[in-house]
Formats: C-alpha cells, structure tokens, sequence
C-alpha cells in the first residue's frame, strides 16, 4: 500500500516590520467596502447630488456602468477652492464634530465615497455654484483645475471602474445584470423622493424616466398599478416614531423577496429586525413561502438610530429595537386587518389620504371598488356573545384536543343559571341564527350577499350586487374561530404574555451537545423557556439536557425542538417567539374546531356564516393563507357564455 508522500511543513515567515500603508492602498481596501459593483457608485454619487438639494438628476451608463457612469444634477455645486478637497478621505461637508454624527439627517456623512472611487476609476468632477461666472472642472488623478462650461450643479464622472484592480472587475456580471442593480439603485431613491425628477440613459437610450410630482403618482409609476391597487395604507404614530407606507395584500404575495422596500429617515436600509417584524404581521395569512410586498417609511428621533453602522449606510442600530420591531408589526397588522368584504368607514376615509412619506408630499393611492359596509343590524345567533362564546369555544377544545391545549389556558364555563339549562356550543354545529337575511331580502346591505346553495359539501355559493359569491365553509369557519381564541385568550389572561405554557415532563432527558451561543442563550434565556414550556438547563460544559417540552408538542423530538427555540431566541425578542408559540397553538386549535368539509347547512346557516366572516378581521384568508372566499363578476359571468357578442 503506498502512502501518499507527506506534505513539507511551511516555513514561518520572515518578520517584516510594522509600517503605515501608502494612501492609495488605503484607499484601494476602503473601496472593497464602499465600491462592490457600478450600482455601489451610483448610489453614493445619488446621494451626494440629493444633499446638494438637487430637484433633477440624469445618470448617464455605458456597458451597465462598467465602463462609463456620468451623474448630472442641478443642486448647489462645489466651490472651486474645495473641489481639492472634496477627493481627500474622511473631507466632508455633513458633520464637523461628534454632536452631528449622533444626530445625522443627511444621506452621507462619512467623506469616504470620492476618494475611494477615484482609488479604482478615473474620476472628475465638474462643478459651478451660483455665484461663479463659469464651472471649474478637476482631474481625479492629477488635481488639475480647468474652467469649464456648466449650468449650477454638479457633473461626476467615473470611467473604468476597477481598472487598478482587475481582480475586482472579473467578479462583475454581464452589463445588463449590473445595468438592473443599477436601475434599482435609483429607484429605491426615487420612492422616497418624489419631488426629485431622475432620469437613467443606457448607452445614449433612455431607459427610465420618473417625473416630479407628488408622492402617489412616484408610488404607481415606480412600482406600477398593481401594487398600488392591491396594497393596504400603513399608518402609526407611537410619540417620536411612526410608521408610514403601503403593505401588499396577502393574497399578492411573490414568491421572491423583489418588492420589498424600508426607509429610516428617508435612507434605504436593508434590516433583518424591520423585516422580521413585518415579515411577523403576515404571519398567519401568507401561504407557504410567499413573500409579502411593502414599502414602509419610519421616522424617528435621529439621536434614536446609529447610522454609523456600515460604509455603505444600509445598516442601522436603534437604540430601543424592541420598540421599533413592536411599531412596525402593529402597523402592518392594523394595515391587513380588515377584511375586503367588510371595509370599515376609516379604511375608506384612509384610501382617499394621502401617505406621508420622508422629504416628499403626502401619496395617496385609492383601495380597490368595494361594497358598501352593512348597515347597523342585530347580530346573528350563530354565535353567542364574544366573552362567553371565546370561554366556551376554549373550554370545549381543550375537551375535544387535550393533547394540544396547556392547562393554563383551560377556562371554566359560567355556570348556567337557575331558570337556564347548561349548554354548550360547538363550532361544527352552530345554531340557527335568529337575525340572519331572509332570500327576500335584498343584498345590498351585504358585502358578502345573501347564500344560494352549498357545493359539494364544502363551497358556500352566495350572490351580491357584483356577481357571485364562492366561500370555503371550513377556511372561513377557521379564521373566525382563530379569531376569537385570540380574544379569548386575551380577554381572559390579560396581555397573553404572563402565563406560562404547559409542559410535560421527560422520564428521561433528552441531552446534545451544545454550541456556546446555544448555552448562552439557555441562560438567558431561562425565564422565557420556561414560559413556553421548555426546561432546557447546562448538564456539563458543552452539553444542554432538556427535561420538559410543551405537553401539546409531548411527541416532538425534544432536542431538535430545543434547538430550534434557542435559535429563534438569540436572533429575536423573547416575547416575539412566546406570542407566535401560542399563535400556533390556537391556529391549530381552530383548525380542529372549525365545521368539517362535508358538512350540510342550511340557508339560515350559510347566511350567518356570511356575516361572521364581514365582522372578522383578516377574513379574506385562513389561518394558513389560503383564501376564504372568491368573487366572479357578472361580467366575467357573460364572458364565459359569450354574451354580447
């Protein structure tokens, strides 16, 4: 057997003294980090033209800005004794002490965009302010000042990028690749700043053209008609935070995360507590691995935000993370939480107001044609008043599903009085309503119109003024019971964050090997496990032992679960992940309650259910994201049987 031959072992290096890098290297290693691709120069040169108060910029690109960027605008241009300057690192006109950085509302601030692009690119600078008679233009690489002709503005020009470091420009994609994260680049600045007119020409063509205006016009024309028409306005004001912007209804999401946009402070940033909190909003009403769409803007106090995050700016801190991960998330729920076939009078009033967003004028984009809301009415039968009806529903599924609700959530029934049998209310079998529409009644009090029939022992068919009507009996019925278990619960054990989970305990525990984050974050994290049912606790160094799990999840594998909980703990707010548990639990609870496919109902039945699903909220879809129900215009009716051709 022939061994392979042994690998010499290297010789250490010869000591080389310590010394300060040349300029031009330093320069060349803070452009790795500034400078990734041509969408990188566009920004930082966007942004710069955008505190000059610029109202018009053209970016002009040859070869998907590899070759050529040119950015013109129209702001207050660079006195010429300064032009020097302007290309020196850390030289910058935002901030002069460390009172300013703290509290920065510009776009830059660091002073190190220009002088590490000239570092891997041929750069100059062409330049006039008001009071010159002629523009001043200087060399990137030589300094040399030369008169020039120029309009008050500035002109930026950038050439070869990366030709000192070709290393870097092998890593670049075709031109069209880097043309498109160009184009993104300027439109992300575009959305929140619409009284700034950009234009982007492409080898002499002009590939993309949006107006000043005011904000609801900039919304359509960046991310066209269909966002706007089926997205929800986002309004909150929490004291010196709130939260602007449009959500995308849940029923629109994409499979990719390609429309998504978030603001601080009128700055793009790209934030995993942001999206974690929106992306928690859509929690139980997207299907799947959908991707909801949204453009959100948050203000908030500058002092409250660290923008010195990352050379590039889309990165922040803020200092109470909580609190904004809370704002973002109620916004976003407020935003989705009524129902199409039920709009409230303020959803209504909110489509016709505009939407405030950063440096801009207000947006305003109108929902989509709904029916009226339904006029005051007694409320049907099918259900009993909410209080009494969240307990009994509880209490009935902790009965039916014991494996699935903790004790602590069991709640008594009231006692029944005296002259009052005992009853009981079971989701599959509900009551005959007493107020419910009678088929004579006419439909235009109700979103959801009056029932016609049942199909197939699972689709409820109604009719409307628009046409007519198909509900999914047990998605429906789902929604409503999750609903009010929800408000159950809350009504019941306050803020539904106090109580701790059932758990059951392991004959024998279930031990792994832990990582330190992993034991870091089970001591930490101690009390909120224990909340959620988990009793996880250090065995020896490196190794955690979980003695009790969830009684609803008895079955799981303790140790993955484990896992899994820490996981979601040392990325996110406790409270977040206890909320969402018993979300779950109360899904799969309502799951289990709601009436069963095949089940026959009668007309008085179908109609009541009609009208639980217009006073729900987030009615439109299951608790699983699959929508309750489906409209077919008379309109689309005729296609079908070719009228009227």
């Amino acid at each position: 057997m022939t061994l392979p031959p042994t690998t010499a072992p290297l010789a250490p290096p010869s000591r080389r003294p310590i010394r300060e890098l040349p300029d031009e290297l330093i320069s060349q290693i803070a452009a790795g980090e500034v400078v990734e691709r041509p969408a990188s120069v566009v920004r930082e040169l966007v942004d710069n033209a955008l505190d000059a108060g610029a109202t018009r910029i053209t970016v002009r690109l040859i070869a998907g800005g590899v070759r050529s960027i040119v950015i013109e605008d129209d702001g207050q241009g660079i006195a010429p004794e300064e032009l020097p300057l302007a290309l020196r690192r850390h030289a910058t006109s935002k901030i002069v002490s460390l009172g300013e950085l703290e509290q920065v509302m510009t776009m830059g601030f660091r002073g190190e965009a220009l002088a590490a692009i000239g570092s891997i690119a041929e750069l100059s600078i062409t330049s006039r302010t008001p009071e010159a008679l002629h523009a001043q233009r200087i060399d990137g690489r030589t300094g040399e000042l030369q008169p020039a002709a120029r309009a008050v503005g500035t002109t930026v020009e950038v050439r070869e990028l990366f030709f000192s470091t070709p290393a870097r420009r092998k890593f670049l994609k075709s031109d069209a690749t880097e043309l498109a994260h160009c184009l993104e680049a300027v439109r992300r600045h575009a959305l929140a700043r619409p009284e700034v007119g950009f234009e982007v020409w492409h080898e002499g063509r002009l590939v993309e053209q949006w107006r000043p205006g005011d904000a609801q016009q900039r919304l359509r024309d960046v991310l066209g008609e269909a966002f706007a028409r089926d997205s929800r306005e986002v309004a909150l004001q929490l004291g010196p935070l709130s939260v602007r912007g449009r959500a995308g209804l849940p029923e629109t999401a994409r499979a990719r995360a390609d429309l998504q946009y978030v603001y601080v402070n009128g700055r793009h940033v790209r934030d995993r507590l942001l999206a974690h909190g929106v992306r928690a909003a859509y929690e139980d009403v997207l299907h799947g691995s959908r991707q909801p769409s949204y453009v959100l803007f948050l203000e908030i106090a500058p002092e409250r935000v660290d923008v010195n995050v990352h050379p590039t700016k889309t990165e922040v801190r803020f200092r109470d993370s909580r609190e904004v991960h809370q704002a973002v998330r109620r916004a976003v729920e407020a935003a989705l939480a009524p129902s199409r076939s039920s709009p409230a009078p303020a959803e209504a009033a909110a489509a016709e107001a505009p939407l405030p967003a950063p440096k801009a004028p207000p947006v305003s984009v109108p929902e989509p044609e709904r029916s009226p809301a339904p006029a005051p009415r007694p409320a049907p039968a099918w259900h009993a008043p909410a209080p009494v009806q969240g307990r009994l529903l509880l209490e009935q599924a902790a009965q039916l599903h014991a494996r699935e609700l903790p004790a602590p959530w069991r709640a008594p029934a009231p006692a029944p009085a005296a002259s009052e049998p005992a009853r009981a209310i079971a989701p599959v079998t509900p009551p005959v309503p007493a107020h419910a529409p009678t088929p004579e009644s006419t439909d235009s009090d109700w979103p959801l119109g009056r029932a016609l029939a049942q199909l197939g022992g699972v689709y409820v068919l109604a009719e409307n003024r628009h046409g007519l009507i198909v509900v999914d009996m047990h998605a429906a019925h789902e929604r409503i019971v999750y609903e009010r278990l929800k408000r159950a619960v809350a009504e019941t054990h306050g803020d539904g964050q106090d109580r701790a989970l059932a758990s059951q305990p392991l004959l024998i525990a279930a031990t792994f090997a832990a990582t330190p984050a992993e034991v870091a974050a089970a001591e930490t994290h101690a009390d909120t496990l224990q909340q959620l049912g988990l009793d996880v606790a250090p065995l020896s160094p490196g190794v955690l032992a979980v003695r009790a799990v969830p009684a609803a999840l008895q079955g799981a594998d303790a140790a993955a679960l484990a896992r899994s909980v820490l996981a979601d703990l040392a990325e996110h707010e406790a409270s977040t992940l206890v909320q969402r548990a018993r979300d779950e639990l109360l899904a799969t609870m309502a799951c289990h309650g709601a009436v069963r496919a095949s089940r026959r109902l009668t007309i008085e039945e179908m109609n009541a259910l009609l009208r639980d699903m217009e006073r729900t909220e987030r009615a439109d879809l299951c608790n699983h994201g699959r929508p309750t129900w489906r409209q077919v215009t008379l309109r689309e009716l005729d296609t079908l049987f070719l009228r009227g051709r």
